[in-house]
Order: structure tokens, then sequence, then C-alpha cells
């Protein structure tokens, strides 16, 4: 598998978990969603809309938009847990796309990362992608944690690329068009 590929059976696993992940976040008892709890972010609904603000903010600079830090310190978190669903997935199938537009010779080619005061740094299209989702899954690992807390029962989120698993997920990599 070439590291282009990889990259896109990373943003269709994103998409999926991130599927997964909703699908029981959307089941919550009232109160479950915004409801403190122990973690990095202090509730599902923090940590979730801090993945969609970050997730905003690096495909704005793989896309070379120019938003830069804005694209969270301007970030109004939802509170309705159906509208943040709704919004991180436009974000998964905007990463989709532009993996799915990129080359191997994409890959050393550095893009701008506006850091506010600390400076803007230029960096590799494949390093950042690694970034995040490397991100994406450490937040969705809290979020899964923090389900387990509440009236729904966490997700499985590991059985998305081997051959074996497929059987298991079949129908929702059919669904999201993930095949």
């Amino acid at each position: 598998m070439s590291l282009v590929d990889h990259f896109r059976r990373m943003a269709a696993n994103n998409r999926w978990s991130n599927d997964r992940l909703y699908r029981n976040v959307l089941a919550l008892a009232p109160g479950e969603f915004e409801a403190e709890r122990v973690s990095f972010f202090p509730s599902i609904a923090e940590t979730l809309n801090h993945i969609l603000a970050i997730d905003r903010y690096y495909l704005d600079a793989l896309e070379e938009g120019g938003i830069g830090p804005a694209a969270f310190h301007d970030f109004v978190p939802f509170t309705e847990p159906t509208a943040l669903e709704a919004a991180q997935r436009a974000e998964d199938e905007r990463l989709i796309a532009f993996c799915a537009g990129l080359s191997e010779n994409d890959m050393p080619r550095r893009v701008v990362t506006d850091r506010g005061r600390a400076g803007k740094f230029p960096e590799r299209i494949d390093a950042l992608l690694a970034h995040l989702f490397a991100h994406q899954a450490h937040h969705r690992g809290q979020v899964h944690a923090m389900l387990a807390g509440t009236s729904v029962k966490p997700p499985q989120l590991d059985e998305f690329f081997l051959d074996f698993d497929l059987p298991l997920r079949r129908e929702e990599v059919e669904r999201l068009g993930l095949d």
C-alpha cells in the first residue's frame, strides 16, 4: 500500500469511526452529552467540538485556505449533538475529498500552518495528515472512554482495515460509500 493509499484509507476510517461514535452519542439520554466528566476536555460535547475545530484548522492549512488559527479561535461550539454530527460529517467528507486528490508527489510538499504569535511553519503534507489522524484517534478514544460512564455502550472502533473485519462493518461501509 502506498502512503497516498494509506491516507485515503485513514480518511475513510475517520469517517467510519465518527459515524459509529456519533450514532452512540446521538442515543445519549438528555444531559449526558454536556455532563461534566473526567477527561482532558471535561465533557463529550467539549471533546467532540475540539475534534471538529482542529479538523477545520488542519484542513484549512492542507488546502492552503488562509484561515489559520481563526479556525479554532473563532469556532462557535455546538451545543446540540445532531448539528455537531452534521458539521463533523461535512469535515470528514472534505478530508476524504482532499486525500482522494493527493498524489505521491504531494507528500513532501509543504503547506504553511499559521500558529498565530508563534509564527508560520511550513509542514509536509504527509506529516500534517499523520498528525491529524493521530489527533482524531486520540480524542475519539477519550469520547469512547467517557461513553462508558453513560447509558450508551461505547462502539467498537478498531475493526476497519483487515479483510477479516469486513463482515463486521460491511453494511456501514456500503452505507457511507467507503467501499
